[in-house]
């Protein structure tokens, strides 16, 4: 049985500003005090582990060591088929130090090239860390196709090449209330609230 979190403050291991949110908007009934690793200058650790568990536990693990606090981190990423899972645990390093995910895009459909097979998911694993060293995992996942021309201007990273399963907008042209509850974090987070948190 998972442990439950009754701690008053919670690092959320990102300096991306959309996850920050996506995570604050999630975790908003349980009252918490949430402040990210940016806003406390924490250093972005190497993402040196080889599946989305050892890199999430490894951010996690970092923040509680530098804020001395509590963490909750995420790693997560694109998987294409056609590219035999790339991006993956990639997925961020694409869009080079700029962050620029237009030209991460263009290299996704540029290797995609005419391949027919242009299902992917999205995967996101959240590890919740406390400074006593226990952690506790969790795994979403959504899938669908990947589009060409990027449509959309919401959401951040790929969303706007990725159309989930049953709907005919990508996640960039969805609204945000409706991304939140499909989206693999979204899934990832039901888990997390599932094992970890009491429902006000």
């Amino acid at each position: 049985m998972a442990r439950e979190f009754t701690e008053p403050r919670l690092v959320v291991a990102s300096h991306n500003e959309g996850k920050v949110r996506e995570i604050a908007d999630l975790l908003a009934p349980f009252a918490l005090d949430i402040i990210s690793a940016a806003a406390l200058e924490l250093a972005e650790p190497e993402e040196t582990g080889d599946t989305f568990v050892a890199n999430a536990l490894l951010k996690a693990e970092a923040a509680v060591a530098g804020a001395g606090l509590p963490a909750l981190a995420d790693d997560s990423g694109l998987a294409v088929e056609g590219l035999d899972g790339d991006p993956g645990l990639y997925s961020a390093r694409w869009a080079g130090p700029e962050r620029d995910f237009d030209m991460a895009m263009a290299r996704v459909q540029e290797k995609l090239g005419d391949n027919p097979n242009r299902r992917a998911y999205f995967i996101s694993v959240l590890s919740l860390a406390w400074p006593d060293g226990h952690v506790e995992s969790f795994e979403g996942q959504i899938h669908g196709t990947m589009v060409w021309p990027p449509r959309g201007g919401g959401g951040f990273g790929y969303d706007p090449m990725f159309l989930p399963d049953g709907y005919d907008v990508t996640f960039s042209e969805m609204d945000y209330v409706r991304k939140q509850r499909i989206s693999h974090r979204a899934v990832a987070f039901q888990k997390l609230i599932d094992g970890c948190f009491r429902v006000p």
